[in-house]
């Protein structure tokens, strides 16, 4: 039986990379974009910022949700989210291509699926008042 859901969420942990790359916010955000454009995805918009002295963060807005990214080049390490809706979206196409662009010699991935349908649709809205949520 296949799981339904609304999205699939990739959490990703890239070891090792350029540090010439993760400082360089320009190919950063083109290689985040050419990801997000290699999945079949649709760019509405992208947005990164340079920190000082190093590091950059963005994201790249897209029909179908977003890919983000957060780097510390001096660790070599850049933490990565894709998160996907619909069928005809590859999230690990772009997990795949940044991974070689970032020159990541170790890699974690972690797939969350969001929005499962059978939860949603036993979820009635008079429920909504019930809900709590209680820390472990």
């Amino acid at each position: 039986m296949k799981l339904e859901t609304l999205g699939r969420h990739i959490l990703v942990e890239f070891y090792n990379c350029k540090e010439e790359v993760l400082k360089d916010p320009i190919l950063i955000e083109k290689y985040m974009n050419e990801a997000a454009v290699l999945s079949n995805a649709t760019i509405v918009q992208s947005v990164f910022h340079h920190f000082n002295p190093y590091g950059v963060s963005g994201a790249v807005i897209i029909s179908e949700s977003h890919l983000a990214i957060h780097t510390w080049p001096e660790y070599g390490y850049a933490a990565v989210d894709v998160f996907t809706c619909g069928d005809t979206i590859n999230p690990w196409t772009a997990f795949k291509y940044l991974e070689e662009m970032f020159g990541a010699d170790r890699s974690e991935s972690i797939e969350v699926p969001r929005g499962m349908v059978e939860k949603i649709r036993n979820f009635s809205p008079k429920d909504l008042g019930k809900i709590t949520f209680k820390p472990e």
